[in-house]
């Protein structure tokens, strides 16, 4: 099974989510949702200032086999987003946890972080 890093917080979708501090999180997509895709050569991302909805689509990630819908996993405001993904969007599989993040949200409700699945709870839906 893909590796499941202990300290993010984790969505039925995929996505992980990281603590920045400050009411701001890093999103991306889990290990196992880039080896599901396979190989990613195009990630649309939302603009900063952008303001996203929990549960909708925020952007889309292509790869050699499909495009993918990139959810937001909660309210907020789009506070930056990789530019590096632009250039090399193969980050996204061979760094999913770390060079390969998306982007970063100002939550509206920094709580609902807590709701989130764990490393043990999202291992269990992918059993």
């Amino acid at each position: 099974m893909s590796e499941i890093p202990s300290d993010l917080r984790y969505t039925a979708e995929h996505e992980w989510v990281k603590d920045q501090g400050d009411g701001v999180v890093r999103i991306g997509i889990t290990a196992y949702a880039a080896e599901a895709l396979g190989d990613v050569v195009y990630v649309s991302l939302p603009n900063p200032g952008d303001s996203v909805s929990g549960g909708e689509s925020c952007g889309e990630v292509e790869s050699t086999k499909s495009v993918s819908d990139l959810y937001s996993p909660a309210d907020g405001e789009v506070v930056a987003v990789n530019e590096a993904l632009d250039a090399t969007p193969e980050l996204v599989n061979s760094d999913p946890y770390g060079a390969g993040w998306m982007y970063d949200l100002r939550l509206a409700d920094p709580s609902v972080v807590d709701g989130m699945l764990d490393a043990g709870g999202y291992g269990a839906i992918l059993d």
